[in-house]
């Protein structure tokens, strides 16, 4: 009887096997792929793979946890040593950055404790192990921003308590949907269900995001809009420090005007103090101290000093002086004054009359402020800088009193009726927009800095500061107020529990002192090898080959790398709702049809139109408001008449 051989089952290849680690230099891991590895789609359990695509994940088995990384480069350019000998190993190699571990029960965590080793195993990342990678843990601090670009069904995550403590920065190109996704990240982060004493303020320079929260923000503007819930934007001048002062009401001083400026802001302080007696809190006072002070005051007394002049009294003391001044038939002045008026006072003048000059002498001191006085004088009398020089409830009368103190204007910035307050400075006067969004974030941020251990301040309920259009005043050669404030921010604020947000289409304009400290960065399409190259220097992780992918990302996604992801993710950024988004769509030229073959909606330069009628436009200019203006009887967009055919 013949003996049957038979041979013995082979065990089925496993379909997430990549191929062996070959080659480890740090976080750097070079992977031979297999022989037997197809490229291109794979399915594993019923779900597709790419495998050899840069951005894609690989783990790697070691001991008893697997480690994860990025793959950053494929072909020969990944074998291992300098670029000639690469074809001598072929070009099936992978380059992967290791970002993290966890897997087999234990939870995903950045950074590795261990390396793998030669001839390893690395494997595809299945949905099964991005689900493990991406899920919470502790649920409730994390926040849902959208889905996982390579595996939709598994949603991304943020860590909120990292996103707001450590910083973060949005960049992207114009058109790449950034400011849609700065509103669906803060609709997520304002949603009152989950979060319900969030504290978000935006600053918005170019009036997007008013219409963007619906009842979740309230909006300040320097105009704001009757029947919309817009409130009056008020920044108190005597809440300013003694130099975010002097800058916006005389300009620049050299070092003696200020001193003199200073001293006088002081003596006015201290009458406020008398005026105030329910101020809160009185001591120290110093000259940066937001006590009440009448800036008309001011610049009357500065007035007097810098013109008038004095001269003794017939027999009298060289101590006994009057003031020079023009005087009717009955010798009483002719006009004196009026601080509250901003009435100068009327003075005579003198000829020389030789050594008889020495019985009359200018009071001026030196300071030599008489241009700045008439500046100041300017923006006093009109209506420009009223949110600053005549505060309100914040403006003291003529006694020095107040009606209402820092306490009801912080309320009103960080309450808890809204989640989020939009500040639209897009009416702000453009030679003061960086000293203002300087003083409106440091107001904030001292407030929360000294009321660090109540409940209301930062360590018990934190904030996040958004900052839209941030290249503006936080460039690279800049010395601005709002650079200094946000650099001390950055450094500093993750202990007083002040987070930042940057916003910004230029990230290589933004100071790169400032930038570094973002802990986390949503990069979207960035076309510019600049910008692309300081979001590089920026990020934490190792992965030049992930952000090339940076030019070719779709409208609408991001690559998110840094301390609120677990692994860099590619996600789908989730939209706010439709009438809930920033007003920062790209106009229409050439307007869609529908089937019935009118354009879906008025504008374009499709659309005939029979009138001009710019009335409406030139309105809303005077008026510093886009809703001002009525809408074009019939329909009608204003543009050129279409030529008759």
């Amino acid at each position: 009887m013949s003996k049957l051989l038979t041979k013995k089952p082979q065990k089925p290849a496993d379909p997430t096997r990549l191929g062996t680690v070959e080659d480890v230099s740090g976080p750097t891991v070079r992977i031979k792929l297999g022989d037997d590895t197809a490229t291109g789609l794979v399915f594993v359990r019923g779900e597709g793979y790419r495998v050899g695509q840069v951005g894609s994940f690989v783990r790697i088995p070691a001991g008893y946890i697997d480690l994860f990384g990025v793959v950053s480069q494929v072909g020969a350019g990944a074998a291992p040593g300098p670029p000639e000998t690469a074809p001598a190993f072929g070009n099936r190699w992978l380059r992967a950055e290791l970002v993290g571990e966890g897997g087999r029960g234990r939870k995903f965590e950045r950074g590795i404790s261990q390396y793998p080793s030669i001839g390893d195993i690395a494997h595809v990342v299945t949905e099964s192990d991005l689900a493990a990678i991406y899920a919470p843990g502790d649920w409730w601090t994390y926040v849902s921003i959208g889905r996982v670009a390579s595996a939709e069904s598994i949603p991304a995550y943020l860590d909120l308590n990292k996103l707001v403590a450590r910083h973060s920065a949005v960049v992207g190109s114009t058109g790449a949907g950034k400011s849609t996704t700065v509103a669906g990240l803060l609709d997520s982060l304002g949603n009152q269900k989950s979060f319900p004493s969030a504290r978000i303020v935006l600053l918005d320079l170019h009036g997007e995001y008013a219409e963007a929260f619906g009842d979740r923000a309230r909006v300040f503007r320097l105009n704001p809009r009757a029947g919309r819930g817009e409130h009056q934007l008020f920044v108190p001048y005597w809440a300013l420090s003694l130099e975010e002062f002097i800058e916006l009401s005389f300009g620049r001083l050299d070092e003696k005007q200020a001193q003199v400026v200073g001293d006088l802001v002081l003596a006015l302080k201290e009458e406020g103090l008398k005026a105030n007696t329910s101020i809160i809190g009185s001591a120290p006072l110093t000259v940066d101290t937001p006590v009440p002070f009448r800036v008309r005051e001011l610049w009357f007394r500065q007035h007097r000093r810098e013109h008038r002049m004095v001269t003794k009294k017939q027999g009298g003391s060289e101590d006994e002086v009057v003031d020079a001044l023009v005087m009717k038939a009955d010798n009483t002045p002719e006009e004196s004054g009026d601080a509250e008026k901003l009435i100068p006072p009327k003075y005579r003048t003198f000829k020389s009359t030789g050594p008889k000059e020495t019985h009359v002498s200018s009071a001026n001191e030196g300071a030599n402020l008489r241009l700045q006085l008439a500046s100041l004088h300017s923006k006093l009398k009109g209506t420009r800088f009223d949110f600053l020089f005549s505060p309100g409830e914040w403006a003291p009368d003529s006694t020095g009193l107040v009606k209402a103190d820092l306490d009801k204007l912080l309320a009103s910035w960080l309450g808890n009726d809204a989640p989020i307050t939009v500040i639209d400075l897009s009416g702000t006067p453009s030679v003061v927009t960086d000293t203002i969004v300087g003083a409106v974030l440091r107001i904030v941020y001292d407030g929360l800095f000294w009321g660090r251990s109540l409940n209301m301040g930062g360590r018990r309920r934190p904030l996040l500061l958004v900052l839209e259009e941030a290249h503006r005043y936080l460039a690279k050669e800049g010395a601005g107020r709002a650079q200094a404030v946000v650099r001390r921010i950055a450094k500093e604020g993750r202990k007083y529990g002040v987070g930042l947000m940057l916003v910004s289409q230029r990230p290589s304009e933004i100071d790169p002192t400032i930038l570094a400290q973002c802990g986390t960065l949503v990069a979207m399409r960035l076309t510019n090898e600049s910008d692309r190259s300081q979001i590089r220097s920026c990020a934490s992780d190792n992965l030049e080959g992930l952000f090339a992918m940076l030019p070719i990302l779709r409208t609408g996604e991001a690559l998110v790398v840094g301390e609120a992801v677990g692994l860099p993710v590619r996600a789908l950024i989730e939209p706010p709702p439709v009438g809930r988004r920033p007003d920062s769509d790209d106009p229409k030229v050439v307007v869609p049809l529908m089937p019935n073959g009118n354009p879906e909606r008025p504008g374009g330069w499709t659309e005939p139109v029979s009138t001009e009628d710019y009335s409406s436009l030139v309105k809303c200019w005077r008026a510093q408001d886009v809703l001002a203006g009525k809408d074009p009887p019939d329909g009608q967009t204003g543009a050129v008449s279409a030529p008759n055919k």
